[in-house]
């Protein structure tokens, strides 16, 4: 009788909190009853088969999806939603299940479904692309609504077969289990001159007729600024600057700009603060107010010094940008579809980090850089598209690679942010994926 009742108080009081516990080694036991995680169209990324978790896309999805393992835990959606995917009897009284389990009632109940909103044909382009480097990552969203089509990172992983590859996938120096799209922190260069742009515009410190003079180098105390490989711009408008990328013209806004206008707008656009994601997402890193002076500032003007944040944290930028000065919550679930309720995901702003006049004016200079600047690889023909270039310095190696844009610059439907590590120029190696990229979601999006 001592025996019954505490198998009884096991399954009643103390399951559900066994169960929720991640390392709890059951959950891969609970694949008979484990929910589907879907792409936006129905096409299953993780389904159960029998007392196997199986999923059909591989490593394409992996990231996003993550995995859901007796011996090392879950992660991803897997992790994020393992409340809803298993399958519970808690959700029924206690009492109510004394009395199934005691009249032998007790069936097999099935957890709910996840549906994304990924778009495969997107995030396959988005992967082809960043696969012909070694590693490299990007997010592709919906500025309108923050619902993101696409997330990678590379190097990936297939998660069938995450139990025999543990070891080497654990101990692999290019981390293919980090998902560098939300966890990975990078300088990001002269993409961060979007943010400096707008602070400076909304601000009123300059206006789109300032000028600026590049002659080579600008000495801030004991730093001098230069550009990528000593490039001199000469005397510009605000376009002028933004679209040739000087480091020179930057260092000298931000200094307008000044420190605490630069830390209150920071604040404005979420920097450094958490993010909320259907997934982890890295907090940024920025230096510590106090430990800021002039030659800090005008770096950080261009997205230096010890700036670092993610490609999730820029992709929001680039739709803020593109959703007049209206930062939108990224989500990656549409839709939880369970066998009682079904709930769906509604759009929901964060912050508006500056006006629509400002994001107007922004934008307008994004369209230079693609049209006349550093960002020529990304254009598309009979589409005008907004983006901004960043060769990021990194003391590690060479300069990592970005580009973020959004398309058509007049009514966006698609952002995108990419970053390639250690490769060089943003407008020679992040700008072309991004191209192709756009290319098939605005595609996808019309159809």
């Amino acid at each position: 009788m001592l025996l019954a009742v505490r198998q009884l108080w096991l399954q009643v009081v103390v399951g559900p909190k066994l169960a929720a516990n991640q390392y709890n080694p059951r959950h891969a036991q609970i694949a008979v009853g484990r929910g589907s995680i879907l792409a936006s169209n129905g096409a299953p990324l993780a389904v159960s088969r029998g007392e196997k978790r199986v999923y059909p896309q591989g490593a394409l999805v992996a990231q996003a999806v993550g995995y859901a393992s007796a011996r090392y835990g879950t992660s991803g959606l897997e992790d994020t939603f393992d409340r809803a995917l298993t399958a519970h009897t808690d959700a029924v009284d206690p009492l109510t299940q004394l009395h199934q389990i005691f009249a032998g009632k007790q069936g097999a109940p099935r957890g709910a479904d996840i549906v994304t909103t990924l778009d495969l044909t997107v995030q396959k382009a988005l992967v082809a692309g960043l696969s012909r480097h070694r590693r490299a990552a990007g997010i592709v969203l919906d500025p309108r609504t923050g619902a993101v089509i696409a997330l990678a990172s590379i190097p990936a992983y297939d998660p069938n077969t995450l139990d025999a590859r543990w070891t080497v996938l654990a101990h692999d120096p290019a981390s293919p289990l980090l998902d560098r799209s939300t966890g990975g922190l990078y300088p990001p260069g002269s993409t961060f001159k979007i943010v400096t742009a707008a602070d400076a515009l909304d601000a009123a410190v300059v206006t789109p007729q300032s000028t600026f003079s590049d002659y080579g180098g600008f000495t801030v105390g004991n730093f001098t600024v230069h550009n990528d490989e000593e490039e001199v711009t000469g005397t510009q408008n605000l376009a002028g600057a933004f679209a040739l990328s000087s480091n020179v013209d930057f260092a000298q806004i931000a200094l307008k700009i000044g420190v605490d206008t630069w830390y209150q707008y920071a604040q404005k656009w979420g920097l450094g603060q958490p993010l909320e994601f259907d997934l982890p997402v890295t907090r940024d890193r920025l230096p510590p107010k106090k430990d800021v002076y002039s030659g800090i500032l005008a770096q950080l003007g261009f997205g230096q010094a010890s700036l670092l944040v993610t490609p999730m944290r820029m992709a929001l930028i680039d739709a803020t940008i593109a959703h007049d000065g209206t930062t939108p919550r990224p989500y990656l679930v549409r839709r939880i579809a369970g066998s009682q309720t079904g709930i769906a995901t509604q759009p929901e702003t964060l912050a508006q980090p500056i006006s629509a006049d400002t994001a107007h004016e922004v934008r307008d200079l994004m369209v230079q850089v693609v049209k006349r600047g550093t960002g020529t690889s990304a254009q598309l023909p009979g589409v005008t598209v907004a983006g901004k270039t960043g060769t990021a310095t990194n003391p590690h190696g060479r300069s990592h690679a970005w580009f973020v844009a959004f398309a058509p610059a007049e009514a966006p439907r698609v952002a995108v942010a990419i970053v390639v590590e250690n490769v060089g120029y943003g407008g020679t190696y992040a700008a072309p994926i991004a191209r192709e990229v756009l290319r098939v979601a605005l595609a996808r999006s019309r159809s």
